[in-house]
């Protein structure tokens, strides 16, 4: 890509813009698997390890914990897009076969990038599915991001994946980690004060996107199963379980204290049941599928979000 030059400085200064260009967009560098560079402290070769992660939530992840180590690439990162139907396409199948450690989240959640694995065959590659993981089936709840115990153990074992791959890189990596988990336990930390401030509070979701951090803040999810399952699968809710919904949310305060409401699966029914939180004095409170914006850590994204939710449970504790 770079033009050539009667000067042997420039073209050296272009490739080294270019890099740290790349870098600083998140930009995956196809460099095939077991690629080395010289990195290390010590001036030996080090592996720049190659990460797939199929949503960004793991991805970030996977850059905090490897640093200048890791090259990671996210395929899902755009607010608008569905995970559940994205469509992958060369690129993404290109950068699959040449990475060294791909994440893939499961339950249904990311089948494409199974598909990917599976065209592409690389016996050398790591793969981490974090169904698997944490020994759920494929019929459940996908959204494991979303609890704070599924994503710890999910970092533990991308830890042990990247010392495996590189296991020069030992020292660095446990520092990385150390440092992550710090990190993660502020929003941990928020997890519980919300549990400890606001135990059996009933709330209500547009999806099941919520339940498993429902789960960890103590909070009662009120809202009907059927329905959330309904609206995560792209189906429409049975009408008992709309109507039932309908009813809780005229109850006000009483019956649900905040909506929270899945702002990448809108449709003209979530908005109606929106509306009338809003119509009930019901505050509502956005969640994201994905990291928002894309170029925040993952525990700032979250952390946001619990601040958000914990504001809203204060606004209907003081009467406001």
């Amino acid at each position: 890509m770079i033009m050539a030059t009667s000067k042997l400085l420039a073209p050296v200064v272009i490739v080294m813009v270019l890099l740290v260009v790349g870098t600083g967009a998140g930009l995956y560098l196809t460099r095939g698997p077991g690629s080395n560079i010289n990195s290390t402290s010590s001036g030996g070769p080090s592996k720049v390890v190659q990460v797939v992660a199929g949503e960004n939530f793991w991805g970030s992840l996977a850059s905090e914990l490897g640093g200048t180590h890791v090259k990671v690439l996210s395929i899902v990162s755009d607010p608008n897009a569905d995970p559940h139907q994205y469509e992958s396409s060369s690129a993404n199948a290109q950068a699959v076969a040449n990475a060294n450690l791909v994440i893939v989240n499961g339950a249904g959640y990311d089948d494409w990038l199974l598909r990917l694995l599976s065209a592409s065959n690389n016996p050398a590659q790591t793969v981490l599915n974090v169904q698997k993981l944490i020994g759920q089936p494929v019929a459940t709840n996908p959204h494991f991001w979303y609890s704070p115990y599924y994503v710890n153990d999910t970092v533990k074992a991308m830890y042990n994946d990247l010392v495996s791959i590189d296991s020069g890189n030992v020292a660095y990596y446990k520092q990385q980690y150390a440092t992550l988990n710090a990190s993660l336990g502020v929003y941990n930390a928020m997890i519980h004060k919300i549990a400890q401030q606001f135990s059996g509070a009933p709330v209500a979701a547009t999806e099941d996107i919520f339940v498993y951090l429902a789960n960890a803040t103590k909070l009662n999810l009120v809202s009907p199963r059927e329905f959330m399952q309904a609206v995560a699968e792209g189906n429409d809710p049975p009408a008992q379980s709309i109507a039932q919904f309908q009813q809780l949310l005229q109850g006000g305060n009483s019956s649900v204290r905040v909506l929270v409401f899945n702002q990448q699966t809108v449709t003209p029914l979530t908005q109606q049941i929106k509306s009338l939180a809003a119509e009930h004095q019901i505050p509502t409170v956005g969640v994201t599928e994905t990291v928002q914006p894309p170029d925040v850590p993952f525990q700032d994204w979250m952390n946001a979000q619990l601040i958000a939710l914990q504001n809203a449970l204060n606004a209907q504790a003081l009467g406001k």
